[in-house]
């Protein structure tokens, strides 16, 4: 993996370079202990406590360091990660308190996509020490899965094809013991017609697939997990501008979200019955694409109007949604990076949620707050499921204004979801545009700890 499982490790008393943190209000009385030379030290690297601020203190023949944070005592899973990325190689231990949430931005912050380029001036790790040992195994497995989410998204797409995706989900079900089925190709047209449709145009090295696993006991609450598995997307017919196709790779990035979350799921062992799905294609452009104006079946017997090939994720979530409403989950959740128009409303940090039930999106909100991962509740409004009418179909797969496109995909969805079903749907940027202290520019898990958090609080 991409982040090491030993970053994280128990405190025994054994040797360690100290880490003081302070923020400008505190500063002061705490350069008050330091001698002349050390104040001086800070003075010339020019700490002066402020938020992200790292310095190293002379200590005689040793050192410690010192970090500026928002608040000392009150530690966010980013305080110690400027930290992490910035000083030497070597074990550490926080002066004074334990690290608590912060453990999980010291591991990110070293997370390294070194696939195709390899930095040989690179440092050994960084490691941390706690005494809260009981902690470790779920930081790290957090850490663990928000560096799969990265790595899968960061991988192009001649890597990173249905193929790929489905090598992946292999891995995990070994791993755990799940049972693993995949239908491939021109099988997928008899009971998933719309991913067979999205995906015949690719050639057959990422030929279209709908993966899926199980695990636990039948009779544990069974949870559902679907990410949208567009391993490239040229737009269809309804080709993408270059620049629009430039980031399409990560197009997948519903996929890798769903089979991190059920890795994590199955590594806390919570009392579930797991349904993850991944209908995964490359919505390519050949003689035999789907084309705007075309009407198709669907899994759920409704038929579907093509306004727009660009629409695509949508139309491979139908099926899936469908598959996973048919067992009659306790819930669903799925993740996707489905429209742009959710960027537009909240931007690439905050996951647009939406849902069905009030209390789960406070459920899923309440854990995305309590660990650094909020999303950003949008309405599924019934009046704009209207503008998915069509005249010869059920209902189209676009719509033709510019209004509101993520509630719109989300009425889209919530037509294939079994009636009554708990549902959440997660509209994710999986991308980071800017690097910010432990969450590097690239591929980026926006939703996952909500989710795993809220299953583990219904289901620990």
């Amino acid at each position: 993996m991409s982040i090491a499982d030993n970053l994280i490790q128990p405190d025994r008393g054994q040797d360690a370079i100290a880490i003081h943190l302070v923020n400008k209000d505190t500063f002061e009385s705490f350069a008050k202990g330091l001698s002349g030379p050390q104040r001086a030290a800070l003075a010339a690297q020019k700490f002066t406590g402020g938020g992200y601020q790292t310095g190293i203190v002379p200590d005689g023949e040793v050192w410690f360091a010192v970090g500026g944070v928002a608040d000392p005592s009150e530690l966010s899973s980013w305080c110690l990660a400027k930290l992490s990325e910035k000083l030497p190689a070597g074990t550490y231990r926080l002066h004074g308190r334990q690290p608590g949430p912060a453990l999980h931005g010291w591991q990110t912050a070293q997370y390294v996509f070194d696939r195709y380029k390899k930095d040989d001036d690179a440092e050994g790790p960084r490691i941390l020490l706690t005494e809260d040992v009981a902690k470790i195994d779920l930081a790290v497995a957090e850490a663990v899965a928000t560096g799969l989410v990265a790595d899968l998204v960061n991988t192009p797409a001649e890597d990173m094809g249905p193929a790929a995706l489905e090598e992946e989900a292999e891995r995990i079900s070994k791993a755990h013991k799940a049972k693993l089925e995949v239908i491939r190709g021109d099988k997928l047209e008899t009971g998933y017609p719309m991913i067979h449709a999205v995906g015949r145009a690719a050639d057959r090295k990422h030929a279209p697939r709908l993966i899926q696993f199980t695990w636990g006991k039948a009779d544990h609450p069974r949870v559902a997990i679907v990410g949208k598995g567009v391993t490239f997307d040229s737009g269809g017919l309804d080709v993408k501008s270059a620049a629009g196709m430039k980031l399409m790779k990560k197009d997948m990035g519903g996929a890798a979200h769903a089979l991190a979350l059920a890795e994590l799921i199955m590594k806390a062992g919570l009392k579930v019955h797991l349904h993850c799905l991944v209908p995964t294609v490359e919505n390519a452009i050949a003689g035999n694409a789907f084309r705007p104006g075309d009407v198709l079946d669907s899994r759920k017997g409704l038929t579907v109007e093509i306004g727009n090939t660009d629409a695509e994720g949508r139309l491979i979530l139908g099926d899936a949604l469908t598959l996973a409403s048919e067992s009659d989950p306790d819930v669903i959740i799925d993740f996707a990076t489905l429209t742009g128009a959710a960027r537009v409303a909240v931007g690439p940090d905050l996951p647009a949620l939406f849902t069905r039930r009030d209390q789960t999106a406070d459920q899923l909100i309440e854990a995305g707050q309590a660990h650094d991962d909020a999303p950003w509740r949008l309405p599924i409004h019934d009046a704009y499921a209207e503008w998915l009418k069509s005249d010869i179909a059920d209902l189209n797969n676009a719509h033709g204004n510019a209004f509101a496109g993520a509630s719109v995909a989300a009425s889209f969805l919530d037509r294939f979801v079994g009636e009554d079903i708990d549902w959440a749907h997660f509209d994710t940027f999986a991308w980071r545009p800017v690097a910010k202290p432990g969450r590097p520019k690239g591929g980026a898990a926006l939703g996952l700890r909500a989710a795993f958090h809220a299953l583990r609080g219904r289901y620990g």
